[in-house]
């Protein structure tokens, strides 16, 4: 059990290039409607990389970061199409993950944030909400951080950012992470988008280095952020409510919420759904009540 769980905390912390024939880099590759809600999706040239993207719906933007091992639709495949409804919906897929090639270096959360960055840059998008989860989360926080000029609001789903967020043996089991023991979900899930399955070695060794090598983030930095922030964790999460109240009083601007559930069941990522789902589990309604606030003056 603590394996599984671990690698479902991958999500936590935790493709080579496409044909060419095929591919426009910084151009969208198709574009539907389907019940009267805009999908394109493509790729785009993002510091070395060739970056998997996808628009959903119109609107005020949001954008969607996953977390390690994962894929958008692992991550985010129950929620998107109800953002979709009312805004546009902006989901990446980071270096090594999905459909988006390696560039044949370490990841950091530093790099990543850098990244969507420039996918934005590409995309025209100069202000947008972010959503993070796991170690999406850690990557919205570095955004906050090095790009705080892009954030509007932020939501961070079971983030980390000190070491002492998780329970002493994650680090253990850390060190000593192998692929046959990520949830099967997850394999399933890169292999069902991915240009080169072979890939799925190379994203998961390069989670687990950077999750062995974690540093907390510095007290100055997290207090830095002045964007509006929900922070949520489950109440059975891999992240403890310690570290989610920690975190909610160094950024000035924010909201906690503790939701019955495991690690990103409150989001239906793919491991924690089951045949009782129901879309009302779901934290959309509260995570749209936050994003559509007006300050207070």
């Amino acid at each position: 059990m603590k394996q599984t769980f671990i690698y479902i905390a991958l999500t936590i912390v935790m493709l080579t290039s496409c044909n060419n024939k095929t591919e426009e880099i910084n151009k969208s590759m198709a574009t539907t409607t389907s019940d009267s809600l805009t999908f394109k999706n493509g790729y785009s040239e993002v510091n070395g990389l060739k970056m998997y993207y996808e628009v959903h719906g119109q609107g005020k933007p949001i954008v969607l970061i996953h977390g390690g091992g994962s894929t958008i639709q692992t991550n985010f495949e129950k929620i998107i199409p109800l953002f979709a409804r009312t805004r546009q919906v902006i989901a990446v897929e980071l270096q090594a993950h999905g459909r988006t090639n390696d560039r044949k270096a370490d990841l950091t959360f530093e790099q990543d944030a850098d990244d969507v960055a420039t996918l934005l840059k590409n995309l025209k998008i100069n202000k947008a909400d972010f959503l993070g989860f796991s170690n999406g989360g850690t990557t919205t926080l570095q955004i906050a951080i090095r790009h705080p000029e892009l954030v509007n609001k932020m939501i961070l789903g079971s983030a980390l950012a000190k070491r002492n967020g998780v329970p002493d043996w994650f680090w253990g089991f850390m060190e000593n992470a192998k692929l046959e023991n990520m949830p099967e979900l997850l394999k399933v899930g890169y292999k069902k988008v991915a240009i080169d399955t072979n890939g799925l070695q190379v994203m998961h060794d390069r989670d687990a280095k950077r999750m062995v090598n974690f540093k907390d983030i510095p007290d100055e930095q997290i207090n830095s952020i002045k964007a509006p922030t929900l922070i949520i964790i489950g109440d059975k999460d891999v992240i403890t409510p310690e570290h989610a109240i920690e975190l909610h009083r160094h950024i000035a601007n924010s909201e906690l919420a503790i939701i019955p559930g495991g690690h990103g069941q409150y989001i239906g990522e793919i491991t924690t759904v089951t045949a009782d789902f129901k879309e009302s589990d779901l934290v959309v309604p509260m995570i749209e009540k936050f994003l559509d606030k007006k300050p207070t003056k």
